[in-house]
């Protein structure tokens, strides 16, 4: 098994925590993982991604350049990373702030409308926990159980007090790549959103 997932937006929006979460997630599977952060000088508002290996096997190269996945939060890392995607690959892109999807035909794609389903859990912060959600519903490589329990490793203690909203996000996404795939999550439709 090897996944290769890239995660990008803006700065702030939670994309290199997010990484993380994943990371320790499939670590706490037993799987070997590699998790590449870069961001802009700008940090907040600037451009951020990171590229997360998960192996059952060894790593070869831990940077991500043709992911099997992409999980965009915003438009421009649609419009820049998504002709990288392998074909029969997954993009998995935040409908709240992209209005132009992707045009490929060879992918599965699901929209998923993060910032909206963040702000009625009471905080916007959490979109991209949505957005992991749905992709661990759809890939199936670490359990939404794992990522729960990875919570309090990734957020620091000062913000312990967000991890019930965390989780309230990764069951969101989750059951929104389900509904896509008409229960059967690891199914998501080929152009669907």
């Amino acid at each position: 098994m090897l996944a290769e997932v890239l995660l990008a937006g803006f700065g702030g929006q939670g994309i290199l925590s997010t990484g993380m979460l994943l990371a320790y997630a499939a670590m706490a599977e037993g799987l070997n993982v590699a998790w590449i952060p870069s961001y802009g000088p700008e940090m907040r508002g600037g451009t951020a991604n990171c590229g997360v290996t998960i192996a059952d096997g060894p790593i070869s190269s831990p940077l991500v350049v043709e992911p099997d996945t992409l999980i965009a939060m915003n438009q421009p890392s649609l419009d820049k990373f998504a002709p990288a995607v392998k074909p029969g690959g997954l993009i998995i892109y935040n409908a709240s702030l992209i209005n132009r999807p992707p045009q490929r035909e060879d992918v599965r794609v699901l929209a998923v409308q993060a910032n909206e389903i963040a702000e009625r859990l009471g905080n916007v912060k959490v979109a991209c926990n949505v957005m992991l959600g749905a992709y661990l519903a759809i890939s199936g490589v670490t359990s939404l159980q794992r990522a729960v329990e990875a919570l309090p490793k990734v957020l620091p203690p000062h913000r312990h007090n967000l991890i019930a909203v965390n989780k309230e996000a990764l069951a969101a996404g989750a059951r929104l790549a389900g509904a896509a795939a008409g229960g059967k999550a690891g199914d998501v439709p080929q152009g669907s959103g």
